[in-house]
């Protein structure tokens, strides 16, 4: 990776949403919490969720990752509480699509991950930047159930 497709790939606009992550922490009492660790680059990312009536009324990460992964976990982190278990699935496959196959971004409110979309031929940053939608996507199904029980 050249210096200027490192410039490109870390815009202002991915590290200005790298520092400043919504919900950051733990929650106390979390319905369901997963931890999803990449591989590749060795990001973490702990996912904590509450849900009532079929959507997040309360959430929680702890992000350790690259500032791709952080910048996704901040458009996550602002955009998740009030949404149900299948709009957090359909925006982490689109994000995937838009990933893998030039697809197109997300749906609103989670559409400030378009600003990812550089990262495309970056294969090996893929894995962190799903790290928070994986993580969530599983936390949802967990809490669902809890919420049904």
């Amino acid at each position: 990776m050249s210096d200027s497709d490192l410039i490109k790939l870390y815009s202002g606009q991915i590290l200005a949403l790298a520092a400043d992550i919504p919900h950051l922490g733990r929650l106390d009492a979390p319905q369901a919490s997963v931890k999803k660790r990449s591989p590749l680059c060795g990001s973490t990312v702990t996912v904590d969720v509450v849900m009532k009536n079929g959507r997040v009324t309360e959430y929680a990460q702890d992000v350790k990752a690259c500032a791709l992964g952080q910048a996704a976990a901040s458009v996550v982190g602002a955009a998740i509480v009030g949404t149900t278990r299948a709009q957090i699935e359909e925006v982490r496959n689109a994000l995937k699509s838009m990933l893998k196959n030039d697809g197109p971004i997300p749906p609103a409110p989670f559409d400030g991950l378009e600003v990812l979309r550089p990262a495309q031929g970056y294969k090996n940053r893929h894995a962190s930047i799903l790290l928070t939608l994986d993580a969530a996507c599983e936390a949802a199904v967990e809490a669902e159930k809890a919420d049904c029980a």
